[in-house]
């Protein structure tokens, strides 16, 4: 069977106002992909640098992610061989004490099987935070993100678990040497097995 066409449907997601009424701002969803895409990133939502740029990952947090991906920012961005599709795609606001808020319930069941059908290339899949592996992974996600995280290679070749890149889980990173030890030697093998 073939996939669905990628381009109207990417237009369709940028167009989308589902959420409109319960945000604190204009929606502007942010997505890259093409179907020809191998690597598919699935984050959480885009952030206020993300939300005013319109291109994901676009912050330190994006430095750090394709240093653990072992690619620079020209391959980063090269929609041919990396698709970016975060669970939701608009910036979902700030909460109380200044940080984001989850990604809006509504966007990942709307849209996330209807992307993933229209990238028929796709062989590896990055899951970046716990929304991420909630939504895809569903009851075989650990009992927590460092569970599923260690226990990445269970997940593959399909899915690879990380967590989040941002500064916030500095701490997270020095309690877990593994994951630098373990974890991102197999990301970045697999990243250049795919990117040939």
């Amino acid at each position: 069977m073939a996939a669905p066409d990628l381009d109207p449907l990417l237009d369709e997601i940028r167009a989308c106002r589902v959420c409109a009424a319960a945000m604190p701002h204009e929606p502007r969803p942010v997505i890259r992909a093409a179907s020809t895409a191998r690597i598919m990133i699935v984050g959480q939502a885009p952030g206020t640098r993300v939300h005013a740029s319109g291109k994901p990952f676009t912050d330190p947090s994006g430095d750090r992610l394709r240093d653990w991906l072992g690619v620079d920012e020209d391959t980063f961005y090269d929609t041919s061989r990396i698709a970016i599709v975060p669970m939701g795609f608009c910036f979902p606001g700030l909460d109380a004490k200044g940080g984001d808020l989850p990604p809006r319930k509504e966007c990942a069941p709307l849209w996330q099987a209807r992307v993933r059908a229209a990238l028929p290339d796709v062989r590896l899949t990055l899951l970046v935070g716990q929304y991420a592996q909630r939504f895809h992974l569903g009851s075989r996600m650990q009992q927590t993100l460092t569970e599923t995280v260690r226990r990445g290679e269970e997940y593959g070749p399909e899915f690879l678990p990380l967590p989040h890149p941002s500064w916030r889980n500095n701490v997270w990173l020095k309690k877990n040497p593994w994951f630098e030890e373990k974890i991102l030697p197999m990301l970045r093998c697999r990243m250049k097995e795919l990117l040939r």
